[in-house]
């Protein structure tokens, strides 16, 4: 036996590991640290129609408070938006083709899907992890001189929702966090570009 098929031998004992932690990891959560509180409330909180009232109040922040540049502010946002949805849904995702837990016959009867049905896509990365901490990363860099302390609870929301997608049964632990790592790299890629090439008004500086 060469070299190389040790290696190879060696890293998918090495991945049939983390797949087992990580299945091990979703029952846990998905089954047995649950509570009815959080069945009621963590499929509303990772549904994207709940957050458009919060995406409405930044677009309408911006405009007042950054002035023209608002405007490029919200272009560079949704580009964000749209280069970690299809970075993780339209090339990973079809790459690994890794099937949803929620789908995956081996287990059935094993976990619970709180919501009315499974998604036939594919499971890594979580597209909601991706695009909701990439979005949390670039308006974070983008605004935390005018928003302080305050931005960084976008942190945690995005970690809320990425939370409640292994919670609800669609997605694996290890989907969410590379999904996390993914969307900050591209979160913070675009917040870079845009502060160095644009970047916004200090505070104090007349509109």
């Amino acid at each position: 036996m060469n070299n190389y098929t040790l290696l190879q031998h060696f890293f998918q004992r090495l991945l049939n590991l983390v797949l087992e932690l990580d299945t091990w990891l979703f029952l846990k959560i998905n089954t047995v640290l649950t509570n009815p509180v959080l069945d009621t409330i963590l499929p509303l909180w990772r549904d994207s129609e709940l957050w458009a009232p919060f995406y409405l109040f930044l677009i309408v922040f911006a405009l007042m408070n950054f002035g023209k540049k608002g405007w490029v502010w919200i272009l560079f946002a949704v580009i964000n938006v749209t280069l970690t949805d299809q970075v993780s849904s339209s090339i990973i995702k079809k790459w690994v083709a890794r099937i949803r837990p929620c789908n995956e016959e081996a287990l059935v009867g094993k976990m619970r899907l709180l919501l009315e049905h499974c998604s036939g896509g594919f499971s890594f990365t979580s597209s909601h992890a991706t695009n909701h901490f990439g979005f949390a990363v670039f308006v974070f860099l983008t605004t935390k001189h005018f928003m302080g302390k305050w931005s960084r609870w976008l942190l945690v929301w995005a970690a809320t929702i990425s939370y409640a997608q292994v919670y609800v049964g669609v997605h694996y632990p290890v989907d969410v966090f590379m999904g996390a790592l993914l969307g900050m790299g591209i979160g913070t890629l675009t917040a870079k570009y845009y502060n160095k090439k644009i970047g916004l008004i200090s505070i104090g500086q007349p509109l």
